[in-house]
């Protein structure tokens, strides 16, 4: 590879590293060619990004890009796939179910959302990463479900009391 290849291949590392937010590291050597290609295709299914990457050109552009990676180049040994989502956890689901099968890929490391985790131990953490939308959601869920009992409990409330009302005049 020319040293001209070389900075074009860290000037687009750099810019996907910037504009992503999810960024997984994984290890995938050892997995035969069918292997590989069944793990390009869920990654592919899950709207994962995987390419596999030299640990020196990986590094070269963390340190271009504008984000704090902390530790994560000391995970840059040996082999290294990385992942690219716009979900947080869809990268670490991928690896979690392939691992059903396979005993790789291994998780080195991944920045979500400006958090770093580093290591396979992680990955079950990482799996229950809520995205954004969810949280959302979720909290929408939560400020609504007070108004609906308030609304719910004066649509009984005033029915019953209106019944009530309605039969006491009727019995006199």
């Amino acid at each position: 590879m020319t040293r001209e290849e070389k900075s074009q291949v860290i000037k687009d590392l750099t810019a996907q590293l910037t504009e992503g937010s999810i960024i997984y590291l994984a290890d995938i050597s050892g997995l035969d060619a069918l292997s590989t290609s069944n793990l390009r295709r869920a990654c592919f299914k899950a709207n994962v990004k995987l390419a596999v990457v030299k640990n020196t050109l990986l590094a070269k552009a963390m340190e271009n890009a504008d984000k704090d990676f902390e530790n994560l180049s000391d995970t840059l040994k040996g082999n290294t796939s990385m992942m690219i989502a716009e979900t947080g956890n869809a990268p670490a689901k991928v690896i979690k179910e392939f691992r059903k099968t396979s005993d790789r890929p291994i998780l080195k490391g991944a920045y979500v959302e400006e958090a770093v985790y580093i290591g396979d131990d992680q990955l079950d953490a990482l799996v229950n990463i809520k995205s954004k939308e969810e949280v959302i959601g979720e909290i929408i869920g939560l400020l609504q479900s007070p108004a609906k009992n308030v609304i719910s409990a004066l649509k009984s409330g005033g029915s019953t009391l209106s019944g009530i009302i309605k039969t006491l005049s009727e019995k006199e």
